[in-house]
C-alpha cells in the first residue's frame, strides 16, 4: 500500500529533525542527563515539526537503549509505540475534545501505573482548542502530576492558551524551515525516491510550503506523478497557472489600459473566482513586488513563491514605492467596501478602472505616486521646465487662446517640448516719463534659483514662529523683478509679521548678497482665490506619463 511521503519520512530520532536544532539538541540533553520537566509545550506553525518532536520524545523516556538521546528505534518499546501496541502513549486532538467531560475521564485514568511502558504520556494536539473549563480542569494535574506522567501540548496558537497553563510548562519556539534548508531537504528526499526534481522546482515547492516541512512534502507527492518535476510543473500541479492572469493583468493596469484590464477580468470572472479573492490575490502580488523592490537581494526568503521572480523584477523596475502603494492602498478601500455590496463585480470593476487612470483619485497617496513618476522619468532624461513663480495679477488672468481652466502655472510644469513660448509678464512697475530716469530698467522675473537662495539665506535669520510658514506655498510666495523683491502672505499674523521692518530688512539683506544689489521690500496680502491656484488643481496638469520606462 502505498504511503504519504511526509509519513514515510517522517523523522524517527531527533537527529533527522531538520531546521529545529535549538529544540532538539535541549531534549536530547535533558533525555541524556534525566532531567526532564513533566509538561512541556510546542509551539510554532504548521509542519513544522511539534507532533513529531513529541512522539520522539515519548519514545526517547521510555527507551531502553536511548543513543546521545536518540531513542533507538530497536527495543519493544520503541517498537511498541511506533505500531501503537503499548497503549501509555496516548495521543488526543484536543480540536474534537474540546469539553470539561473529555477531561475529566484523561485525569481520571491518568492516575494509573503505565501497565507496559516506564512513562505515561499524553500528547495534546491543538490545545488551544481546549474550552476554559477543560483548561481549568486541566490545571491541576499538570502542575503536580503523578511521577509516572508527562504532558506535552502542542498548539499553532499561542495566544489562546491560558497563562496558567503556559506557566506550568516548559516552552518551546519551533521556527519555519528557511527555503534554502528545505529545498536542499526535498533535494535529498527526491534522490531516495528516485524523482527527477529540478533544483528551481524545490526552491519554488519550498516557497509554497511556507517553512512547512509536511507541506513541502505533500506539495512534493502531488507533483511527482507526472515525471521530470519542473516549475512549470509545480505551478500547474498547485493551480498557480492562473496567477499568471492576474501578471498579464497587472501589466495591462500598467498599461493604462482600462478597456483590456476589464476584458481580463470579465474573464477571470467566468472562471469562477469571486472579486474578493481577485482583489486579495492581486494584492498579494503586489505585496511581493514591494518585497523585491525594497529587499532586493535578500528578497528570496520573504516572497510567497505564487508567481515567477522574473515578472517579480520586471514589476519593481518599472513602478516607485509610491505607485506600489497608492495600488495596494486603493485595492484595500475596495476590499473594505466589497463585503457591504449587493455587487462585488462592480467594486471590483471600479477598482480595476482607478488603478488604470491614477488621475481619478484626489487621494494623496495617487499625487504622490503621479509625483514620483514624474520624478522617475526625469532621472531618465525627459526634461520637464522647472516652475517659476509668476506675479499674481498675470497668474490669475488666462490667456485670450487658452483654455479658461489652463492657468500659467500649471503650463509652466509642462514638458518643454509642449509647452507654448510666450513672454512672462511682472507686476505693474511706476511708469518713468523719461524726464527723472533714476536706477536700471526693470527686467524679467529672476530665475528661481535666484529667489530660493534669497529664501534660504533670509530663513537663517528668522524668528523660528515664521521660520517654517514661508516654506509653505500656501501661506507665503516670494518674486523678485529687478530691484523688487515682493512678498505675500496670507492675512493674519503672518501678514502682520511681514509687514515688521526687521522682517523686511532680513529678506532686503538676504536679496542684497544673493543679487550683489540694494533691493526694496514690497509686503503684499496673498488672497484666497490666489492661494486656490496652488491646490490640488494645480497638481491635476501633470503630463500623462507611462508606468513602464
Amino acid at each position: 500500500m502505498y504511503q504519504a511521503l511526509y509519513r514515510k519520512w517522517r523523522p524517527k530520532t531527533f537527529d533527522e529533525v531538520i531546521g529545529q536544532e535549538h529544540i532538539t539538541e535541549t531534549l536530547k540533553n535533558q533525555v541524556r542527563t534525566g532531567h526532564l520537566s513533566h509538561a512541556y509545550i510546542f509551539i510554532g506553525t504548521r509542519g513544522t515539526g511539534k507532533t513529531t518532536c513529541a512522539r520522539i520524545l515519548a519514545k526517547a523516556v521510555n527507551c531502553e537503549n536511548p543513543i546521545d538521546g536518540n531513542p533507538c528505534n530497536r527495543c519493544r518499546y520503541c517498537r511498541g509505540i511506533d505500531d501503537g501496541s503499548i497503549l501509555d502513549i496516548v495521543e488526543l486532538d484536543a480540536a474534537s475534545n474540546t469539553g470539561v467531560d473529555n477531561v475529566r475521564d484523561l485525569k481520571e485514568e491518568a492516575i494509573f501505573s503505565p501497565a507496559a511502558a516506564k512513562k505515561r504520556v499524553y500528547i495534546i494536539d491543538e490545545v488551544h482548542m481546549l474550552s476554559m473549563q477543560a483548561f481549568n480542569a486541566l490545571l491541576k494535574i499538570i502542575e503536580e502530576p503523578p511521577e509516572h506522567l508527562m504532558f506535552i501540548l502542542a498548539t499553532t496558537e499561542l495566544q489562546k492558551v491560558p497563562a496558567t497553563i503556559l506557566s506550568r510548562c516548559q516552552r518551546h519556539s519551533f521556527r519555519r524551515i528557511p527555503t534554502e534548508r528545505l529545498a536542499a531537504y526535498l533535494q535529498e528526499i527526491a534522490a531516495r525516491e528516485s524523482l527527477q526534481l529540478e533544483p528551481e522546482a524545490a526552491v519554488q515547492i519550498g516557497r509554497l510550503a511556507e517553512g512547512g516541512v509536511r507541506d513541502a512534502l505533500s506539495i512534493l507527492d502531488q507533483c511527482s506523478a507526472g515525471g521530470r518535476i519542473t516549475v512549470n510543473t509545480v505551478f500547474e500541479t498547485m493551480g498557480l497557472a492562473g496567477n499568471r492572469n492576474l501578471v498579464e493583468l497587472l501589466q495591462v493596469i500598467l498599461r493604462h489600459d482600462s478597456a483590456s484590464a476589464l476584458q481580463l477580468f470579465q474573464q477571470i470572472w467566468l472562471d469562477g473566482k469571486e472579486p474578493a479573492t481577485f482583489l486579495g490575490e492581486l494584492n498579494g502580488l503586489l505585496r511581493d513586488v514591494m518585497i523585491v523592490k525594497a529587499a532586493g537581494a535578500g528578497a528570496e526568503e520573504l516572497i510567497s513563491g505564487n508567481y515567477e521572480r522574473d515578472d517579480l523584477n520586471s514589476f519593481a523596475r518599472s513602478m516607485t514605492e509610491e505607485e506600489i502603494l497608492y495600488c495596494a492602498d486603493t485595492m484595500q478601500s475596495a476590499l473594505s467596501r466589497i463585503r457591504t455590496v449587493r455587487n462585488p463585480r462592480i467594486v471590483a470593476e471600479l477598482c480595476i478602472v482607478s488603478l488604470c487612470d491614477n488621475r481619478l483619485a484626489d487621494t494623496a497617496a495617487s499625487l504622490r505616486a503621479r509625483l514620483s513618476r514624474l520624478e522617475a522619468e526625469m532621472k531618465k532624461g525627459i526634461s520637464v521646465q522647472s516652475r517659476i513663480e509668476v506675479p499674481v495679477e498675470s497668474a490669475i488672468q488666462p490667456a485670450a487662446s487658452e483654455p479658461e481652466g489652463l492657468q500659467d502655472s500649471a503650463k509652466s510644469m509642462l514638458p518643454v517640448e509642449n509647452k507654448p513660448e510666450e513672454p512672462e509678464s511682472g507686476p505693474e512697475l511706476p511708469q518713468d516719463d523719461g524726464q527723472n530716469a533714476v536706477g536700471p530698467e526693470p527686467v524679467p522675473a529672476a530665475p528661481e534659483d535666484a529667489v530660493s537662495g534669497i529664501l534660504q539665506e533670509a530663513r537663517i535669520n528668522l524668528p523660528i514662529e515664521i521660520r517654517f510658514a514661508v516654506d509653505d506655498p500656501s501661506r507665503f510666495r516670494m518674486s523678485l523683478y529687478g530691484q523688487d523683491l515682493i512678498l505675500e502672505a496670507i492675512p493674519g499674523f503672518l501678514f502682520e509679521r511681514m509687514k515688521r521692518p526687521e522682517i523686511r530688512n532680513v529678506f532686503s539683506a538676504a536679496a542684497q548678497r544673493i543679487t550683489g544689489v540694494p533691493v526694496a521690500v514690497q509686503v503684499q496680502e496673498l488672497k484666497p482665490d490666489q492661494r486656490s491656484l496652488r491646490d490640488l488643481n494645480e497638481l491635476k496638469q501633470f503630463p500623462e506619463v507611462s508606468f513602464l520606462s
